[in-house]
């Protein structure tokens, strides 16, 4: 098999020569002191529910593990993606500090009352997106009064061009790849007075991605308290988590790390063959992170993304235990699966991006060219799988086509 067609793993060589101690701490901004604002934030939403953790035993059987469990996030606000909890945060600390106000007891109702909104004017929030971001972006900006900008990549489908106009916003899809969109909105923020509101960081650009981090680390404490009351008895063993810039894989492994211990927790970071910056970073082994160049083009647009996020990478750095690229099939298979399930389990509407996590575990468990590799993960009949399925079908035709059709199998040219 080609090695555009099989998985590519690299254990994390840093974090097996340093001790615990020698590694940098979880940032304290991960701590659940310094998120709780964000999920008392998302709790005072009128249309905030925690998301399903949704557990899989008869697919768990299958696969030869002890517990399967995904956290189901199609159903989050009603935008079909995580991406909200980031966006919606951020952005709103970003008003309430033009307000003169600290977190503490912000709240979607005081940031829509009349007072509120004359003292903050009228805020233009710019953004690229390969799509749930920018939609996440624009309902945040109708919900707070204000107004929103949104750059896409070349190759973007009208699908998700028109979910973010539904909402109100501008969307332009650009020629280039995500990353020039990130560059595009910066520099016409510079230029316009607008604000920035991104999930990587730069140079003089923290803050806000800091904030979005905080917002992700809702989905990890609702995910950490429901696997306890579903397995009391038990701790997540592994956790698969999808990296584009890397800032949702870093706040919830942060925050199991930080509140639940790591040292026994083995920690598997997935990406597209296409946009692997996280595996190109770990084969580097010199600790800076790396840039994946190219157009990106992968059928996992949510992570299409070839510049790691440098406060996310450091996290990633000192705390995963392995990072895998994949190529297509395999996330459209995990979407197959998951939509299809096994009887006795529900089913979960998974896109592409959300289920790779899935599709990696089955490949793992199933083919016998990975049997190496899932013993070096230490996956067996006694693991509890965590799996974030971080959105649903966000792009309808294509998850049609991978459903219905069959579309990006293995056998595929």
């Amino acid at each position: 098999m080609s090695a555009e067609k099989t998985i590519r793993a690299v254990a994390n060589t840093k974090k097996q020569r340093g001790s615990q101690a020698e590694r940098q701490a979880i940032p304290v901004f991960l701590s659940a002191e310094e998120t709780q604002p964000a999920r008392d934030f998302h709790a005072s939403c009128p249309v905030y529910a925690p998301t399903p953790l949704v557990p899989l035993p008869q697919l768990a059987r299958e696969l030869g593990v002890g517990h399967l469990l995904v956290k189901d996030e199609s159903l989050r606000f009603g935008l079909n993606a995580f991406k909200v909890l980031g966006a919606s945060y951020a952005m709103a600390r970003y008003l309430y500090a033009k307000l003169g106000h600290t977190p503490e007891g912000m709240s979607f109702a005081a940031l829509g009352e009349e007072e509120a909104r004359r003292q903050i004017g009228e805020v233009t929030f710019v953004t690229a997106t390969d799509g749930n971001h920018g939609r996440a972006v624009a309902w945040a900006a109708r919900e707070l009064g204000q107004r929103a900008v949104v750059y896409l990549p070349k190759g973007s489908t009208a699908e998700r061009v028109e979910a973010i106009r539904s909402l109100g916003a501008q969307a332009h899809v650009i020629n280039g790849n995500y990353d020039e969109a990130v560059r595009l909105s910066e520099k016409v923020a510079r230029e316009r007075g607008w604000q920035v509101v991104q999930d990587t960081a730069w140079e003089g650009y923290t803050t806000i991605p800091g904030w979005i981090m905080q917002g992700y680390a809702t989905m990890a404490a609702e995910a950490r308290e429901q696997l306890a009351a579903l397995l009391p008895d038990k701790k997540p063993t592994h956790l698969f988590l999808q990296a584009g810039v890397g800032s949702m894989a870093a706040a919830v492994l942060g925050h199991f790390v930080a509140e639940a211990g790591g040292e026994e927790l083995v920690s598997v970071i997935v990406e597209p063959h296409a946009a692997n910056c996280m595996v190109l970073s770990a084969e580097a082994a010199d600790g800076e992170p790396q840039v994946a160049h190219g157009e990106l083009a992968t059928i996992m647009a949510g992570l299409a993304c070839g510049e790691p996020n440098p406060v996310a990478w450091e996290i990633l750095r000192d705390h995963a235990d392995f990072f895998v690229s994949c190529p297509d099939f395999i996330a459209a298979n995990g979407v197959r699966m998951l939509a299809a399930p096994k009887a006795g389990d529900p089913q979960v509407i998974s896109g592409e991006s959300g289920a790779v996590g899935v599709g990696l575990l089955a490949a793992l468990m199933n083919k016998p060219e990975y049997r190496g590799l899932a013993k070096q993960l230490g996956l067996n009949e006694e693991s509890v799988v965590l799996c974030f399925s971080t959105e649903g079908d966000t792009d309808q035709d294509s998850y049609r086509r991978i459903v219905w059709e069959g579309a990006c199998s293995a056998d595929d040219k």
